[in-house]
Order: C-alpha cells, then sequence, then structure tokens
C-alpha cells in the first residue's frame, strides 16, 4: 500500500491556509502543524500577562499584542503565535505575507508554558526566538507554579536567565516593566 505524500507548503499557501482556517498553525520549512488550545487557566493567565504589560506601557512607543499576531523568524522561517509579543516602534510586517498579517520585529515574546508544550517552548521554539534580532527578552510563564523565567540577550549578544517567583517581580528591563508574579497568577479559577 503506497502512503500518501505530505503537502509541502510555501509560506504564501500558508498565509492563504491561515486566512481560511479556524484552526491556527505553526509554519516551519514547508510543514503545516496545528496549534493546540489552552486550558482556561492557561487562557487566563495569557490575558493577566497582557493586561499588566499593556498598563505598564501605556504612554510608551510599545504595543503589545495578543496571540493573533503571527510572528515569523526569517533567519529560520518558523511562522508562530506567540502568546504575548511587544513591539516597540514601528510595527515591521514580514515582506513575504501578502496579506501584510505578520510581524518580523518584536522586542519581548511571551510563552505561557503547558504539560503539553512545555518542552517545545523550552528548547526548539526558543532557539527560533532568539534568532530575531529584535528580541531582546523572552518570558517563559510556568503552568504548574508561580514562577516566572526571564531570558535576556546582554550586550555583549550572549543570554542569560532570571527567575522570578511568587512574591516578587519579573524584570523586563529592555522596555522597563516590573511585573509582580502574584498578579500575573491572580484569579485563578475555583471549581464548580
Amino acid at each position: 500500500m503506497a502512503q500518501s505524500a505530505h503537502h509541502h507548503f510555501t509560506f504564501d499557501e500558508y498565509v492563504v491556509l491561515e486566512e481560511d482556517s479556524g484552526v491556527r498553525h505553526e509554519f516551519l520549512g514547508g510543514q503545516v502543524w496545528a496549534m493546540s488550545g489552552g486550558s482556561p487557566e492557561h487562557a487566563a493567565v495569557i490575558m493577566n500577562v497582557g493586561a499588566l504589560l499593556s498598563a505598564a506601557l501605556r504612554g510608551k512607543p510599545c504595543r503589545t499584542y495578543s496571540s493573533d499576531l503571527r510572528v515569523r523568524v526569517q533567519a529560520t522561517g518558523l511562522g508562530t503565535y506567540p502568546d504575548v509579543s511587544v513591539i516597540c516602534g514601528k510595527l515591521e510586517l514580514d515582506p513575504a505575507d501578502p496579506k501584510a498579517h505578520t510581524a518580523i520585529n518584536p522586542c519581548v515574546l511571551v510563552e505561557v508554558l503547558s504539560p503539553s508544550t512545555e518542552d517545545y517552548d523550552r528548547g526548539e521554539k526558543l532557539g527560533h526566538y532568539k534568532k530575531i534580532p529584535t528580541v531582546n527578552e523572552i518570558m517563559l510563564v510556568a503552568h504548574d507554579r508561580q514562577e516566572v523565567e526571564i531570558v535576556r540577550r546582554e550586550a555583549d549578544g550572549t543570554w542569560s536567565r532570571e527567575i522570578a517567583h511568587a512574591g516578587e517581580v519579573a524584570r523586563l528591563s529592555s522596555i522597563a516593566c516590573e511585573l509582580p508574579v502574584a498578579e500575573i497568577y491572580r484569579d485563578p479559577l475555583r471549581p464548580g
């Protein structure tokens, strides 16, 4: 029995697929993968981070974006939807996207981890994000404890890590924001 060939997508085909689909997909190397939805708690933490960043950036030349904004890593070709993105200055769009819906210049990216994505978000995806020249900080928000990790590009091009726990503040120095960890996890869901 012959196996069916996998379709190899161009970026243009991927963009069209995204416009016509009710499901978001990641794109890399001609392959497209459906992204899974998150839990209610996951969604609430994303909104808390977005709200805190939006409030902290009010009056600054930066804007906070939800996971509806597609970001492309031009160096590797990854097209994905970070949970939260911050872009300072002018929004730069991917010239390869004829719909003009793909940003290429985030300075801060946030991923709220989940049991099914944590390894990928901390490993391969983080590696892609580090290749975006404008990215200065990547915030990884734990799903199973009050812990926020900031992966930061240093002046010499190396990357450092800083962890903040409950009762502490997560510092995004590139955009001069301090986010209380307790506020990121505020209003936990209550059963029933």
